[in-house]
């Protein structure tokens, strides 16, 4: 009888722990669930003429946004406005200017006007060896992807701010990658431009979440757009190898997953499987809106840990081989 008594007390203990974890995490995750609206509200992109800002764009406008896109070709802008207009109806406003030069940006935010919704896209990306590649390049890509993100996030937070309380929470976005969660092989510059941003998403959450703004960070993997194509042509054998392991999605599905995370106030926005996965793995000390996506990370971050040390096993096999091969 004692034991069967033992075992009944066991059973309930190991259901009750589970939502004990559960309620406690309900309580303690910071920032709180919110929505961010779109519809009638400014949602300002930068890189918003081709690949997943105009893909962004479209998503946004055909739910009602008013749209602002900026990047650096007039011509490039010019077509992507057309191509809104014919396919929602929306008339979009077009800024043409490098994220580089602080000046042009404020400019052409001062002219857009008050900004609900900025989602920061912009990016470059050449895949080489750190010896092989030119401190030049490598200064363009910190350039455009790290410092070109401050440039339009200091352009536009006064005038975010100034007009919360009359329209509502308010939305950063930054566009990182799955490079930005974890290095590999060939993206020594990319992946130090993409970490970037998210030391410098985590960091801005705090200082803007009393102004009610939320920030969010999108984590795609290799995205079908005219930019891939180039970048493949340079891309070190082992790269694509590795990269040739996670499948890639089109420009249209990363912006349904961004948009939808945005107006969710998510923190971190996973775009397929193997992201949310890679998202777990590296919670590290991210904000959580959600306490049961955090009742995940608690159980798995064991089962994780294990499972990224096989992965660089893996990589450093993979590497290992293909020097093997050089020699």
């Amino acid at each position: 009888m004692a034991i069967v008594n033992l075992f009944y007390i066991s059973l309930l203990l190991l259901l009750l722990l589970p939502l004990f974890l559960l309620f406690l995490l309900s309580i303690i995750i910071r920032p709180r669930p919110v929505q961010i609206p779109i519809k009638k509200r400014h949602v300002f992109i930068t890189g918003g003429s081709s690949g997943i800002g105009l893909a962004l764009a479209h998503q946004a406008a055909s739910e009602g946004a008013r749209i602002s896109i900026l990047s650096r070709s007039i011509d490039k802008l010019e077509e992507a406005k057309n191509a809104i207009r014919l396919s929602t109806g929306i008339d979009v406003a077009i800024f043409a200017a490098d994220v580089r030069d602080f000046e042009a940006v404020q400019r052409a935010v001062d002219e857009a006007g008050p900004i609900d919704v900025l989602i920061v896209n912009q990016g470059v990306f050449v895949a080489q060896e750190l010896e092989e590649q030119k401190l030049d390049e490598v200064r363009f890509i910190i350039d455009v992807n790290l410092m070109g993100s401050f440039n339009m996030i200091k352009a536009t937070l006064p005038g975010m701010k100034r007009s919360r309380k009359d329209r509502g929470p308010g939305s950063i976005s930054l566009m990182s990658s799955q490079a930005g969660q974890v290095g590999i092989y060939g993206y020594t510059a990319y992946s130090a431009s993409k970490f970037g941003l998210r030391g410098l998403a985590e960091a801005l959450q705090q200082e803007v979440i009393g102004d009610n703004i939320h920030v969010s960070l999108v984590f795609p993997p290799d995205t079908k757009t005219p930019g891939l194509v180039e970048e493949n042509k340079r891309k070190p054998q082992l790269t694509s190898i590795i990269a040739a392991s996670s499948s890639a999605m089109t420009a249209d599905e990363v912006a349904k997953k961004a948009l939808d995370g945005i107006k969710s106030g998510s923190f971190i926005i996973p775009c397929n499987s193997e992201g949310i996965l890679l998202s777990m793995a590296t919670a590290g000390l991210s904000p959580q809106r959600s306490y049961l996506m955090a009742f995940v990370e608690v159980v798995a971050a064991g089962i994780l840990r294990f499972a990224a040390l096989c992965f660089q096993w893996n990589l450093y096999g993979s590497i290992e081989k293909s020097r093997m091969q050089k020699n």
